[in-house]
């Protein structure tokens, strides 16, 4: 019905996706009233991305009862918009709709209109990206949806340009035919509304009274041999996602196995990754994905999650191979989150931006004769020739394939010494005097609960003391500023103001961090905290009526239309993913058979979903592969002077 609603309302509208990459300079100018002729209800938000809208000349609400009770007073429909600081094409809407008086005027006369940060609000996110899948077959942001005020939606796309042209619906044609179906056609958008909202919540009937089929394990090894690139590393075509964890259950199959083509996989893309664009080869650190299939083109934003998961990766790759350049990776990675994405008192900010000056990339590329005028023409043409540079650029525009006349640097072998090192900090100490791209600098229990991981775990396995210390620190920030009085976690600090109930990725991953700083330190108190973490969790998001998962929300959340599961393993693994990893964990360290207990249910919960596609579940395979075995435990017993 739904479907049938969207294409009686759009006959000649394409919805599609616009992937997600980068945003604005600086949140400066929401700052200063006094410069701008409007000013709406984000102004006193804490997210730089609602902050970033705070002076549209449409009238943004944040999410909240306002809004709705407006919307229904008014008997308007809602126009809810859904995106991130360091999205560009969030920008780009902005730019081409939002701040554009026309589309503001007829946004304003037709919609009660709400801005969400994803990231603050991944909750909200997640029940509307999966309402935009169901619609049109993709998502994406800026994501936008139409909904009644009860915030039950009947229509959705990602991004929309001012005007329509070609097969795209424009905000000017799009808006007026929103209005003409609200006014004319309530009855079908009320059905469709309850009959999407109704598949929402049926999406949760997941049943298994078996346990996953330990074969699956050497079904998602075959998908993944048969989508490898041998030439390039990674899966697939383009768009290449680093996707890391995929490379760490690839791993722990070699290693239960022996299969040695599983290594080389994980090799191979880890290698091709860090020689490519992708990798920022001047001042480290991994942007967000590759446009083309040679890891060349990346989406230029770098967010804190994504670094984090490549350290565990090349970490553990480490390990296996002692291979020096995944060392050097990781060292060089952690050397740009100390440096450019840590908080004077120990957390870790969320993200940068892909775009400085107006531009995606701008701050990361390079034309030919800079490079000779910073380095001399000798060991300018000498640095080219190891980069790639050229005069004519390899860098093309991702929409029109047009050469920008500059380069991105990447290797096309490895290659280091001494010269190429005084040469990069050369070249980095003068790109430290262009405008910097725009630092999303709220702090994340999430995001901050995988890099605590990270870091516990490189310092662990390379014996730095330096990133243990580092971990230590921002798990300190993490229990003195975003746990309440009860022992709740809340999800976003920024501003010194913590704030919004935390969802599931919160717990499950602090939760992971707790327990690399316990195998790495060896302190109790980090033990505790885990059991803790996963007792709140049983406690507050299980689901006691079907016993088969974690909800994304706790049971107390009510500003919600629906409370989703996620077990599907995307840019990051799913929160029942990770606590399934971790209640084998805690059963193993504390032999409490509860943990054990919902460990068994959530192996057989994922049992239907991994059966259709095996390789978007690859964290809980390599939980999987754990609770196979062999495993080995080890006891001291004895006077603790002894041990």
């Amino acid at each position: 019905m739904s479907k049938q609603l969207f294409k009686f309302i759009f006959p000649c509208i394409i919805i599609f996706q616009i992937a997600s990459c980068a945003q604005k300079e600086s949140e400066t100018k929401t700052m200063n009233q006094t410069k701008f002729k409007y000013t709406n209800k984000l102004i006193d938000e804490k997210s730089p991305y609602l902050l970033q809208h705070a002076h549209n000349p449409v009238n943004w609400f944040p999410w909240g009862e306002e809004a709705f009770e407006l919307a229904r007073k008014e008997n308007k429909p809602i126009f809810l918009s859904i995106g991130y600081s360091t999205c560009h094409w969030c920008h780009v809407m902005e730019h081409e709709s939002f701040e554009d008086e026309e589309v503001a005027k007829a946004m304003n006369e037709v919609f009660i209109s709400i801005k969400v940060d994803r990231e603050e609000r991944p909750d909200i996110d997640n029940i509307y990206m999966s309402v935009c899948q169901m619609l049109t077959g993709s998502g994406g942001w800026p994501m936008t949806i139409i909904m009644t005020p009860d915030k039950k939606p009947f229509f959705a796309g990602t991004y929309f340009p001012k005007n329509s042209f070609s097969n795209r619906v424009g905000m000017i044609d799009l808006i007026p035919k929103i209005d003409s179906a609200w006014k004319n056609q309530r009855d079908e958008i009320n059905e469709s509304a309850e009959n999407i909202v109704g598949h929402l919540n049926s999406v949760n009937n997941i049943t298994s009274n078996e346990f996953t089929n330990e074969a699956i394990i050497d079904t998602a090894f075959r998908d993944f041999s048969n989508r490898f690139d041998e030439q390039l590393g990674g899966f697939g075509n383009r768009p290449k996602f680093p996707s890391p964890h995929n490379l760490s259950f690839l791993l722990r199959y070699f290693d239960k196995t022996k299969n040695e083509s599983a290594k080389l996989m994980v090799e191979k893309t880890l290698t091709e990754m860090r020689k490519g664009g992708i990798y920022d080869q001047v001042g480290f650190g991994f942007h967000r994905y590759s446009t083309d299939p040679n890891w060349l083109i990346p989406h230029f934003e770098k967010m804190l999650y994504d670094q984090a998961m490549l350290i565990i990766a090349y970490t553990e790759a480490y390990q296996v191979t002692k291979n020096e350049l995944f060392k050097r990776t990781v060292d060089e990675t952690i050397t740009y989150i100390l440096r450019d994405m840590t908080s004077p008192e120990g957390g870790f900010y969320s993200a940068e931006d892909a775009d400085s000056e107006g531009e995606e990339g701008k701050f990361y590329v390079w034309e030919k004769s800079e490079i000779i005028k910073i380095l001399g023409k000798e060991d300018g043409d000498y640095f080219c020739k190891i980069f790639n540079i050229t005069d004519k650029g390899n860098y093309f525009e991702e929409a029109s394939g047009k050469s920008t006349g500059t380069n991105i640097p990447h290797l096309a072998e490895i290659i280091s010494n001494e010269r190429i090192e005084k040469l990069l900090i050369k070249l980095f100490d003068e790109r430290e005097k262009r405008i910097h791209p725009y630092k999303d600098d709220k702090i994340l229990t999430d995001w901050n609960g995988l890099m605590i991981a990270a870091l516990a775990k490189a310092g662990r396995v390379l014996g730095n003391k330096n990133y243990i210390n580092s971990a230590e620190l921002s798990y300190k920030f993490i229990a003195e500023k975003l746990v309440n009085k009860n022992g709740d976690l809340l999800h976003r600090f920024r501003n010194n103001d913590a704030a919004i109930k935390a969802h599931i990725d919160d717990y499950a991953f602090l939760t992971w961090a707790s327990l690399e700083l316990y195998e790495t330190t060896f302190k109790f108190k980090y033990l505790q905290s885990a059991i803790n973490f996963t007792n709140i969790l049983i406690k507050d998001f299980w689901d006691k009526e079907n016993n088969n998962g974690f909800y994304f929300t706790s049971e107390d959340n009510s500003d919600l239309i629906a409370r989703p599961k996620e077990f599907y393993d995307g840019a990051i693994p799913s929160g029942n993913s990770v606590i399934y990893n971790n209640l084998l964990k805690l059963y193993k360290l504390t032999s409490e058979q509860n943990f054990n207990k919902y460990a068994e249910l959530l192996n057989k919960a994922f049992k239907t979903v991994t059966e259709k596609s095996p390789t978007g579940f690859s964290e809980f395979l390599s939980g999987l592969t754990f609770s196979i075995g062999p495993s080995q435990e080890i006891i001291l017993v004895g006077e603790k002077k002894m041990i």
